[in-house]
């Protein structure tokens, strides 16, 4: 593993600490690839009962970052971001994930797919895809108007306006807001050190059950976001915008 993807093991919990700090834990294609690879065995292996996904107690992680995105876009349904997608979808394991700070870009649409989420209550949590020239992804346009409604999920997608923690507990995007970041970490640990008292089996049946109605069509909306993302990411609009937003940080 790089150092920017910390690996935690504790009593069945595998713990993907996110550790870039200079760069608010902006996410690169190699750290993709390491998370996709971390949940794929994390699946399979016996001794794991749950997965934390967390970043420190300052910021989660402001999404993408844009120049190592630019350098080399996805082009298609093979590239590392679509891996940690597709894995972190099929994964049968109970994903936690502890949230404070910034959570931009994928940092909030991969909340979408965890099953129990954490919050700081003044967490920022943005998904800014149009702002930028791009389009939702990772089942985004599906989720959020079954979630939201059409027109509280298009203040989010087609504006790109932010919210609070507090405001993803009661929309239902997080489970509970919490007063910190250090408090949102340790309610998700605690919560995820439940998974080794309970019947593993049961657990797994039970998470295939409650995401078996949406499971294919979300799929194919990820498959379908993601073929236009790609197409976005090369038009002269997300150029310009993508170094416009590079030239400002």
């Amino acid at each position: 593993m790089t150092d920017a993807i910390q690996l935690e093991r504790e009593r069945g919990l595998l713990t993907l600490r996110l550790n870039r700090p200079d760069k608010k834990n902006a996410l690169t294609r190699a750290m993709y690839s390491h998370l996709a690879d971390a949940l794929k065995q994390a699946d399979t292996d016996p001794d794991i009962n749950a997965v934390l996904i967390t970043g420190s107690a300052e910021c989660f992680t402001a999404g993408n970052d844009i120049a190592d995105f630019i350098q080399q876009p996805p082009s298609n349904l093979d590239s590392p971001v679509f891996h940690f997608m597709l894995n972190l979808l099929e994964c049968r394991k109970p994903v936690i994930a502890a949230v404070a700070g910034a959570a931009v870009g994928i940092g909030t649409t991969l909340l979408l797919h965890c099953d129990l989420v954490y919050v700081s209550r003044d967490a920022r949590l943005r998904m800014p895809f149009v702002n930028l020239g791009l389009c939702p992804e990772f089942g985004s346009s599906l989720i959020l108007p079954r979630l939201l409604g059409h027109a509280k999920a298009a203040e989010l997608l087609l504006l790109g306006e932010g919210f609070s923690g507090e405001q993803a507990a009661a929309w239902g995007i997080a489970t509970e807001a919490l007063g910190s970041g250090e408090a949102a970490l340790a309610k998700a640990r605690e919560m995820a050190l439940r998974f080794e008292s309970l019947p593993p089996e049961a657990v797994r049946i039970s998470k295939q059950l409650m995401k078996a109605p949406d499971r294919e069509q979300l799929r194919t909306v990820i498959e379908e976001e993601g073929a236009l993302f790609t197409q976005r990411l090369r038009s002269p609009e997300a150029m310009a915008a993508l170094s416009a937003f590079i030239s400002r940080h």
